[in-house]
């Protein structure tokens, strides 16, 4: 798979998503993601707002879903997803029910292993029952909980090849990754490379990154689509 980009849109305001967005795309991003934050702001609008305005780019909605499978996979890919993210965590049931509304309309699932006691266990778990995609998640509040006790902050990098090994799909890390960490990503069979806060996305405020965004993400998108030349 060549490697991709993806900027999560972690944003409560979908008209400064929308200027994130568009500023992402021009510096070479290939998928948008409709964030948590933006979702809980905005709900489904926040993805049909998105669509219009980006008719032919990939659309993550990262639900987080942990139940009612179907119907939140059918309202997103009504609004215009072409993604959707299921949790570990959730029931069997529930990962098979956003499998099938995925099969239904057309669109694609995202397995999130955060919060995973084995997290390669988990990462396998969400293949067999139908994932197209994995993401390897530590999640925000874990590692900011666990740094504030004075020890090292965990990373996907720490057991990424593990999972990468461990499945037959692609898989993306999420969490707190640094900008050379990102770019490294795909040399360590993660390609889809997304990037959030920190590097994009005030984690603390849930507004866009200051500084000349759009230059970054340009050197950041040539190195990363570079990488599918070598």
């Amino acid at each position: 798979m060549r490697p991709i980009v993806q900027i999560s849109l972690d944003l409560t305001d979908i008209e400064e998503a929308i200027s994130t967005a568009e500023m992402a795309l021009r510096a070479g991003v290939d998928w948008l993601e409709a964030g948590t934050p933006l979702l809980l702001a905005e709900g489904l609008h926040a993805v049909k707002r998105l669509r219009e305005k980006f008719p032919e780019v990939p659309i993550v909605a990262d639900l987080k879903t942990m139940d009612g499978g179907y119907l939140e996979t059918e309202m997103m890919a009504k609004a215009g997803a072409t993604h959707v993210v299921v949790m570990a965590k959730a029931h069997d049931e529930t990962i098979k029910m956003v499998v099938k509304a995925c099969e239904d309309f057309g669109i694609k699932v995202m397995g999130d292993n955060m919060a995973c006691r084995d997290m390669v266990v988990g990462a396998k778990r969400l293949e067999s029952l139908g994932c197209h995609y994995i993401v390897h998640h530590i999640g925000y509040d874990e590692r900011r909980g666990i740094a504030a006790m004075g020890k090292r902050m965990p990373s996907p990098l720490d057991q990424l090849k593990e999972v990468v090994d461990s499945v037959g799909i692609p898989v993306q890390a999420v969490g707190g990754l640094s900008i050379e960490q990102a770019i490294k990503c795909p040399e360590l069979g993660a390609p889809i490379v997304v990037l959030g806060a920190p590097l994009t996305i005030d984690a603390d405020s849930f507004k866009t990154a200051s500084g000349d965004l759009e230059t970054s993400l340009r050197l950041i998108c040539n190195k990363i689509h570079g990488l599918e030349n070598n």
